[in-house]
């Protein structure tokens, strides 16, 4: 897996998908300031670093028992397609699901797309981890409508903001694909990417 998790952070070096700029620093969704931005819209664009994104989730997963796999909108969308599409491949039925980070204001008003079934136990994804904001917001959706949480994989865990922490808290498990001591430890990240 490590020659995965090497593949994986050239895609985003690439792709521009990870900036790192300790002058300027970036804003997060949070209004914290961080030395590192982390873009997996960018990387999950690429077909390729889609596919390995898919590969190396599978990897990391493969043992897990869960029945479907799903994530708060826009940035679960596509990492649970690519795993349910990369599980199928392998034997595996996981269906995916959407939660919509508002009720739907017309049709049937879901909070939830997709298909899910009482009592299935349910692995959420996200793109990038910092407090863990998204994802708990995913699970309480999952439980309200009856799935089963214990597990969250993201592709990247900024490793700030007790996010890891704020999951367990919950009952909810962390896998990730990479941390961003992954990024840290390639030498040409010193001093800086230039952006």
């Amino acid at each position: 897996m490590q020659d995965l998790k090497t593949e994986l952070i050239e895609y985003f070096l690439n792709t521009s998908s990870f900036k790192h700029d300790p002058i300027n620093k970036f804003r997060l969704s949070s209004g914290v300031q961080s030395d590192f931005y982390v873009d997996c819209k960018t990387v999950v664009a690429d077909p390729i670093a889609l596919a390995k994104i898919g590969e190396y989730s599978f990897e990391k997963v493969k043992s897990l028992k869960f029945d479907c796999i799903g994530g708060l909108e826009i940035g679960a969308i596509a990492i649970a397609a690519i795993i349910s599409h990369y599980g199928w491949q392998h034997e595996q039925k996981w269906p995916n699901f959407v939660v919509r980070k508002q009720a739907k204001g017309h049709g049937l008003g879901k909070k939830i797309e997709g298909i899910v079934r009482l009592g299935a136990k349910a692995l959420i994804v996200d793109d990038v981890l910092t407090s863990g904001g998204s994802i708990l917001q995913a699970v309480d959706v999952a439980r309200q409508v009856g799935l089963i949480v214990d597990h969250a994989l993201v592709i990247v865990d900024r490793q700030e903001q007790d996010g890891e922490r704020n999951l367990a808290k919950e009952g909810v498990k962390l896998i990730s694909l990479l941390t961003i001591k992954d990024f840290q430890s390639i030498e040409r990240l010193t001093p800086a990417l230039s952006i």
